[in-house]
């Protein structure tokens, strides 16, 4: 229904040039000669400016002109002062809603050019993972909160190692070029880590690491200030279980085939990546069963911190409780959570949303 409605709107949008050359057209015919309908003329083609292409603002700047030029001739009022005025004032703001056009239409092919770049750059740092990784069903979407926006620090990415499928979720404080150079740092570590290290806690204390010089180069608050939140997963080849490790990210959630859902919380929580200076201790993995038909979903707080009207949070447990045996596929999976999440929200996210689903058949 909103969708129909924005339609309708921008219909009409478009068709409001035209419906204001034939208000004054109607208005000058229709009253005494002392009246003009100028103001429904010179807004015709300001209008048309930002909304036409340059070949249908310059037919709107005529057209307004045309329909005026007819009427003083058929009314008889073109040699007057105030006719002759109100002729050059209407082709005068027609020549500059064409010049409102060309910077309009310069500004919207630079905007173009800024999006592809920074999707250029999106699927570079967080390329699309295969639907099938070492025999897992695999999906993966990134939500952004504002529209238009395709980057940000949320963070995925799926490793098939010697140790098993290794998936990292994450999620970098901050916005901005320096959100994404961390998570290129992250994910880069990440994958080289997956492949040589030989237990999850190793390849936690690597990305520790890499972290750690990155804040070396970064200026400002987020040299002192910067951390990551992650949870690492491990879905080692033939057994039917799932290694987890988190450092301050969400809990993830197991939806079994039955359609029940389990949340796994870590059992000694641990402070995100960057954080070491609060705090060192070692580690640890917890175990939990992954059956076949199981689904492992990962999230960013972007899924569990969306509000609704009334400050409730989103919760996706309750939320996919008994619906789990439905939702198979791991797209269809994610492509119903980030409905849901929107209409929660009332279409307006407070923070971007990473998503990952990994299923075994």
């Amino acid at each position: 229904m909103e969708e129909r409605r924005i339609s309708y709107a921008r219909r009409f949008v478009r068709l409001l040039p035209a419906v204001l050359i034939v208000a004054g057209g109607v208005y000058e015919y229709a009253t005494p000669s002392g009246f003009t309908g100028a103001p429904f003329f010179t807004a015709a083609p300001l209008i048309a400016a930002p909304l036409y292409t340059r070949r249908g603002t310059v037919l709107t700047g005529v057209a307004t002109v045309a329909v005026l030029l007819v009427l003083r001739v058929t009314l008889g009022g073109l040699p007057r002062t105030e006719s002759m005025t109100e002729l050059v004032t209407i082709v005068v703001v027609s020549v500059l809603a064409v010049l409102i056009n060309l910077l309009v239409r310069r500004s919207d092919e630079r905007l173009a050019s800024v999006r592809e770049i920074a999707e250029a750059a999106q699927r570079a740092v967080l390329p699309e993972p295969a639907e099938r990784i070492g025999g897992f069903q695999i999906a993966a979407r990134y939500e952004a909160a504002q529209e238009g926006a395709s980057i940000g620090g949320d963070l995925y990415a799926v490793q098939d190692s010697p140790h098993g499928v290794r998936v990292v979720v994450g999620d970098v404080r901050g916005k901005g070029v320096g959100a994404v150079g961390a998570v290129a740092v992250v994910i880069g570590a990440f994958r080289e880590a997956a492949e040589q290290e030989a237990t999850l806690e190793a390849v936690a204390q690597r990305l520790e690491r890499a972290l750690a010089r990155e804040r070396t180069r970064r200026e400002g608050i987020d040299s002192r200030e910067g951390f990551t939140t992650v949870v690492l997963a491990e879905l080692p080849h033939g057994d039917s279980i799932v290694r987890l490790v988190n450092r301050g990210h969400p809990s993830p959630l197991l939806l079994y085939a039955d359609g029940t859902v389990r949340l796994l919380p870590a059992t000694e929580p641990a402070l995100p990546l960057g954080m070491s200076e609060l705090g060192t201790w070692p580690d640890r993995a917890d175990e939990a069963d992954f059956p076949a038909g199981a689904t492992l979903l990962l999230y960013t707080d972007g899924l569990s911190e969306a509000r609704d009207g009334s400050g409730r949070f989103y919760d996706p447990e309750a939320g996919l409780a008994g619906r789990a045996n439905a939702l198979r596929e791991p797209a269809a999976l994610l492509g119903v959570l980030s409905v849901e999440v929107r209409r929660h929200s009332g279409g307006g996210m407070a923070d971007d949303m990473a998503l990952m689903a990994v299923r075994r058949p």
